[in-house]
């Protein structure tokens, strides 16, 4: 009789911490979902900003037509990694596709605000430094919501 209540013991111990390690793997998984939920909010924002920025932009570079349709084209592979990688935020495929996008998208952005230093019209255009800024700030906001999904 006491080896039955020992063993039952055994079992219902064994059966809570079944239980609390489901639970533990349960709740990281929900968190990296939320995490990469919020670089998803964080990655579309920029997205948006990105045509009004071309658009703010196009009048002023009429010369620099290559560079804008290569931000364009940049914007569409990263949004589309983007939507492998939220369909899937745990395969490393997806991310992979994911970051290789968005250095594209980051270096044609990188290489307009640069053609974008040699017009000095552009660069006192109020709506060119508010986007600017917005770009800024949601990059920063980016890097924070990497490092919780990290």
């Amino acid at each position: 009789m006491v080896i039955l209540l020992i063993l039952l013991a055994f079992l219902a111990f064994f059966a809570l911490w079944a239980i609390g390690v489901y639970n533990g793997l349960i709740t990281s998984r929900n968190g990296y979902k939320n995490a990469f939920a919020q670089i998803d909010v964080q990655l579309q924002r920029r997205f948006d900003l990105i045509p009004n920025l071309v658009e703010t932009v196009k009048g002023y570079m009429k010369h620099e037509r290559e560079t804008l349709d290569a931000v364009i084209s940049a914007r569409s592979a990263a949004q589309s990694g983007l939507a492998a990688a939220k369909a899937n935020p745990g395969d490393p495929d997806a991310m992979a596709q994911l970051a290789a996008a968005q250095g594209q998208l980051n270096a044609g952005l990188g290489r307009l605000l640069a053609v974008a230093e040699a017009y000095p019209d552009l660069k006192a255009n109020q709506n060119m430094m508010q986007l600017t800024e917005e770009l800024t700030s949601t990059e920063n906001k980016v890097a924070f919501a990497r490092q919780a999904f990290n």
